[in-house]
């Protein structure tokens, strides 16, 4: 196996221990049950589009997993502590929804020939689904 020999060192940005405080933080990030249920719809929407009068389906081979709403709740919590606050708004979800969600679609051919990403996907499903 090649590799080769690092040219400088590495230092560190944070500690460990800084890591696992600001997970703590995360933590205590307060979620209300319509901001949870609303995490819940948009991730719904991926694999139920007509659900929310979405005409999209024909763009989603496979939508996002019911684990998705565990890591857009997760980086919604994050987004929070970022701005600053102890709760989660509906805006958090739809800040950090591209970045958590992106990957979890797998598109059509047809959206592949379309030009569509699944930005846009997520995009519009964050844009349609009613916000609490």
């Amino acid at each position: 196996m090649a590799f080769t020999v690092p040219k400088g060192k590495v230092a560190p940005v944070v500690t460990l221990e800084e890591i696992l405080k600001t997970r703590e933080l995360v933590d205590r990030i307060h979620v209300d049950d319509k901001i949870r249920d609303y995490i819940v719809q948009v991730v719904v929407a991926t694999r139920n589009p007509a659900k929310y009068k979405l005409d999209i389906k024909h763009l989603i081979q496979f939508g996002a997993s019911p684990r998705a709403t565990i890591n857009l709740t997760l980086a919604a919590k994050a987004w929070a502590l970022l701005e600053g606050r102890a709760y989660v708004t509906p805006q958090d979800v739809k800040n950090i929804g591209p970045d958590v969600l992106r990957h979890r679609l797998i598109l059509t051919y047809e959206a592949e020939a379309e030009g569509v990403t699944t930005d846009n996907i997520v995009t519009k499903v964050l844009n349609t689904v009613p916000v609490p």
